[in-house]
């Protein structure tokens, strides 16, 4: 019969990336949490770990073993010491994973609100444009848009993919004036996400559903989708961005549909985590907060959206 200690050992061992870090957190002798380790994988009859003088890395065994008992672990453990404290309410740290921009769209005050409804929960927010490794980088949930990867992750929908338009400001309008064609967007600045050669090709679906591309050139190029939003809406070209992002400065009369015969195809967002299985009481807390709050505020960005 498996050890359930030895299995927990595993899933520190891969949170914290080393036996040395996992013994450190354990205050166990670095030997006896690698020594548990490779009993746990005799026991199985497979290797989980990939051992290196640099990094431990997953095998695809140990990627699914972990999937499978990681959530059942930190069940166990939050389950112990609600009865050791005789609190249900969530507690622990939650790390969450989101683009370099996340606190454009999503409010401190929220953050503040919820840290206040749930005094024992501490977050970490690991804020970057590059997809964190969910398991490498010990994150608990991950906000993003674009199209679900198999991973093995569990992915819950915020919101569902609307389109992208192409929009500019009045200003920029009134003094370059507006193209009549896709093809006559090579005569004008647009705003594009970063790329080396300053040219981006475009790919939008007509008014027959028919696909077109145009090779437009960029004067002002970014790697999140509200730095362009800010820079379209300062006068600096036209740019290609979801809808969502655009729909309250269209309101507002700060930017204007161009070609909005033109649309693309945009993405949804949604959360991910490791496993479905026993999520910390506090991790589904804040998920739950995340899923209120976008669902209804209808406001979405992300750097990993691409021309």
């Amino acid at each position: 019969m498996l050890d359930l200690n030895d299995i927990a050992l595993f899933v520190q061992v891969v949170r914290s990336g080393s036996f040395a870090e996992a013994a450190r957190r354990l205050g166990m002798p670095p030997n006896t949490v690698s020594r548990r380790v490779q009993q746990l994988e005799a026991q199985l009859d497979t290797r989980l770990l990939q051992r290196s003088t640099r990094k431990l890395t997953l095998t695809s065994a140990g990627q699914a073993f972990h999937e499978r008992c990681a959530g059942a672990i930190d069940g166990l453990t939050e389950a112990g010491q609600e009865l050791l404290t005789g609190n249900q309410e969530p507690s622990g740290l939650v790390r969450v994973a989101a683009t370099a921009d996340f606190f454009d769209f999503f409010p401190m005050e929220w953050v503040a609100d919820f840290l206040s409804t749930h005094p024992r929960v501490r977050l970490d927010f690991v804020l970057s444009d590059a997809k964190a490794d969910l398991i490498a980088d010990r994150i608990d949930l991950a906000i993003r848009s674009g199209p679900l990867q198999d991973s093995g992750y569990i992915g819950r929908e915020i919101l569902r993919a609307g389109s992208d338009g192409m929009v500019a400001s009045p200003a920029y309008l009134a003094k370059r004036g507006a193209p009549n064609t896709l093809q006559e967007l090579v005569n004008h600045d647009c705003v594009s996400f970063s790329h080396p050669s300053g040219l981006r090709t475009w790919r939008l679906a007509g008014p027959d559903g028919a696909e077109e591309e145009v090779q437009v050139s960029s004067r002002f190029n970014g790697n999140t989708a509200q730095a362009l939003r800010k820079a379209t809406v300062a006068g600096l070209g036209i740019a290609l961005l979801p809808s969502a992002i655009t729909r309250l400065d269209l309101q507002a009369g700060l930017l204007v549909p161009v070609l909005p015969q033109y649309q693309r195809r945009g993405y949804g967002l949604h959360v991910l985590y490791p496993s479905r299985r026993q999520l910390p009481s506090a991790v589904s807390a804040f998920i739950a907060l995340v899923m209120e709050k976008l669902s209804s505020a209808l406001v979405v960005t992300s750097g990993s959206v691409s021309d």
